[in-house]
């Protein structure tokens, strides 16, 4: 959305009392929710040639093998419930610190900057959707963080996509441990059962897009969508902040 003439002007005159820094460096920089340009540099920005299922990033176009040309290896051994899935970013020793904040920290000031990436890099997931849907949190690590980060990140996105949100569709119904350094099958273990869908009535021949701000081994994101899908989604697509690339990070 276009900030107005008055809105750039009240902007600029808040910038001048409180000057915006970069939330990881403390250094200043032109407007709130803009990055360091060193720490921008040394950011993995995700971008084509990838899978054209899951968004695993190819070294070179075709770099899926001969099986197929546009999906990996991974996803024609196993094909996700999900229909397609893109993040800008890398999950890596770079943009932990950003997303560990944001998720962790209550540091919001890049929610905006976030979504403009995520919308980038998800059109194609994005184009044709009926509405988002946060991955959502159980209320009681929702009482403890005070905001679901999903929910923050389909705010940003909705005025830029047109696509409203679907907040309360979608229920963690039991609390889970964190997933924090646990391996792919303990993780699919404990998003067994845990979400549930309120009003199947509404999810008809739906084409949906499941935001989340990090997919690690995809467990949340595949239970998320398994439960969608029974109660009658057309498809589901999901829209990350970032992606674990190599499984070498499980501090998330």
């Amino acid at each position: 959305m276009r900030e107005t003439g008055w809105q750039a002007i009240g902007r600029r005159l808040a910038d001048l009392a409180w000057p915006p820094v970069c939330p990881m460096t403390g250094r200043t920089v032109d407007r709130v929710g803009h990055l360091a340009p060193d720490l921008w540099r040394r950011l993995n920005f995700l971008d084509a040639p990838w899978c054209d299922t899951c968004g695993w990033p190819f070294p070179y176009p075709g770099g899926g093998g001969a099986a197929s040309l546009s999906v990996c290896a991974g996803c024609v051994a196993n094909p996700p419930r999900y229909d397609r899935a893109r993040a800008p970013l890398a999950y890596d020793g770079v943009a932990s610190p950003l997303v560990v904040g944001f998720k962790h920290g209550s540091r919001r000031e890049m929610v905006d900057q976030f979504a403009r990436w995520m919308a980038r890099a998800g059109a194609d997931c994005l184009e044709g959707a009926d509405a988002l849907v946060p991955v959502p949190l159980h209320w009681r690590r929702l009482i403890a963080r005070r905001y679901n980060q999903s929910a923050l990140l389909c705010r940003a996105l909705s005025p830029l996509t047109g696509l409203p949100i679907w907040t309360d569709l979608l229920v963690r119904q039991r609390p889970t441990p964190s997933q924090a350094g646990r391996t792919a099958r303990m993780r699919r273990r404990n998003m067994a059962a845990a979400f549930a869908v309120t009003d199947p009535s509404r999810l008809a021949g739906r084409h949906l897009v499941l935001v989340d701000d990090v997919v690690t081994t995809g467990a949340t994101v595949t239970a998320c969508t398994r439960q969608l899908k029974r109660a009658g989604a057309a498809s589901v697509r999901v829209v990350a902040l970032c992606r674990v690339v190599r499984e070498t990070d499980p501090t998330i």
